[in-house]
């Protein structure tokens, strides 16, 4: 059974900003598509699970839970794409894991010689686990995260029309 809307943060930092906008834009698509609240998978809670060998329960709830409806995938950007965290953690779907679901990429940047990021390396990837991935993904810089609320209820106004159809959770 899907979740509605999930935010997946790979951000190795616990209580990064790069969590706090991924926990924005959820709200903001929640709001737009009016559906209940969301749920976030921080992935630094698994990250010591990730490469070990053992089978973690906390790790495969995630990956379950990732399969939701609507998953905004939120990362900074590192070395010009998105954490070896975020690779670790999707890398553990199977094929074609996500093909019920509506992935957001969100990469949060200090540059802008980065934008292009979001949409040439994090969209292939959640297209290859089978994600419809509407258009535009979101480049945010540091340098707006004080105004992300008005840029991220623009950004869900935006994928609104591609996200039709997607369920609304209570």
């Amino acid at each position: 059974m899907s979740a509605g809307i999930v935010a997946l943060v790979g951000n190795p930092r616990p209580g990064s900003r790069t969590h706090r906008v991924a926990d924005q834009a959820a709200r903001a698509v929640a709001r737009r598509l009016g559906a209940g609240p969301h749920e976030t998978i921080d992935l630094t809670a698994l990250a010591p699970h990730l490469l070990s060998p053992l089978p973690s329960a906390a790790v495969e709830a995630a990956l379950e839970l990732a399969a939701s409806d609507v998953l905004v995938v939120a990362s900074p950007t590192y070395k010009g794409t998105y954490t070896g965290l975020l690779k670790a953690f999707l890398d553990r779907l199977p094929g074609r894991a996500l093909s019920a679901t509506a992935a957001l990429p969100l990469l949060v940047m200090g540059d802008p010689k980065h934008s292009l990021a979001v949409e040439v390396h994090l969209r292939p990837l959640l297209v290859e686990l089978g994600a419809r991935v509407p258009t535009p993904g979101l480049a945010l810089l540091e340098s707006q995260l004080d105004g992300a609320e008005e840029i991220l209820a623009g950004w869900a106004d935006r994928l609104a029309p591609q996200l039709e159809g997607t369920p609304a959770p209570t």
